[in-house]
């Protein structure tokens, strides 16, 4: 007799009870290994392994499939949003369904969800739905570094985005170091702002971005330089910069994400006095 856990983790790790009933497994033995706690029974007529990820189980019970940021997450592509709460496709006529401590965020977009988590395509457009140009820019980089888009899924993505949002897709590139920079890069062009990325200068090493050739812009993660080893290698490098005739601007996680306008008017001002004194 087939197991039917093994059988669940190779169809996924989640099985509707039709479908493991063609493989000759009863609703008597379903209902046993549940009792068990050998397999969970979600909701009415879906089975999955225990080892099923809690996000793609809670969109399951739901009654839709995992999409968005949190199908994203899911592939360890890097989303601006930093909520919690799950993103569900339902369809453009699902219902959802009461379940313990319901956060969800439901999406009742066109298509037929399927059973757990949308594709990683999928995924993208909908986080374009959502949460627009700039969350989507970001994600969409960050997949593309991961190696998870093909030229093909590239394609197919700008196709189904409205044709005022394909710049997006041609601007961006497969080689954004994170999150942050795909953002910056991208607010600053939107300024009309030219940048070389990833700039190795002698005696300073390779910095993220510089503007105009003199104008040195870090852009620090959460976690990116937040001990004193690091930070003393920052002002030696800043310094060795400034001995060379740059100037540098060192942006964190917060202000970019949550004080652009200081960031913005620091760079353009700091544009301004390297243009005053050429």
């Amino acid at each position: 007799m087939i197991d039917p856990a093994q059988l669940i983790t190779k169809l996924g790790g989640v099985a509707l009870g039709s479908r493991l009933q063609e493989y000759g497994i009863s609703r008597t033995a379903l209902s046993r290994l549940v009792a068990k706690g050998t397999i969970e029974r979600i909701r009415s007529g879906v089975f999955a392994v225990p080892e099923l990820m809690p996000p793609v189980r809670e969109a399951i019970a739901h009654g839709g499939a995992l999409t968005c940021t949190s199908a994203l997450r899911t592939h360890e592509v890097w989303v601006l949003h930093e909520g919690t709460e799950p993103h569900i496709w339902m369809g453009p006529s699902g219902r959802a369904r009461e379940h313990t401590n319901c956060t969800c965020v439901s999406h009742y977009y066109r298509g037929d969800p399927p059973l757990g988590r949308a594709s990683l395509e999928r995924a993208l457009q909908h986080l374009y739905r959502c949460q627009g140009g700039e969350a989507f820019f970001a994600a969409f980089e960050s997949a593309w570094r991961l190696r998870l888009l093909s030229r093909a899924a590239r394609s197919r993505i700008r196709a189904a985005l409205p044709a005022s949002a394909r710049w997006l897709v041609d601007l961006a590139r497969a080689d954004a170091d994170s999150g942050l920079e795909s953002l910056l890069r991208l607010r600053l062009h939107i300024l009309g702002i030219q940048l070389d990325r990833q700039v190795v200068i002698s005696g300073v090493g390779k910095v993220d971005f510089v503007i105009g050739g003199r104008l040195i812009l870090e852009a620090d993660g959460k976690e990116n330089h937040a001990s004193e080893k690091n930070r003393h290698k920052d002002l030696v490098r800043d310094a060795a910069a400034s001995a060379r005739g740059y100037e540098t601007l060192r942006f964190d996680y917060a202000q970019i994400l949550h004080d652009w306008p200081t960031v913005q008017a620091a760079i353009l001002a700091a544009l301004n006095r390297l243009r005053d004194h050429a």
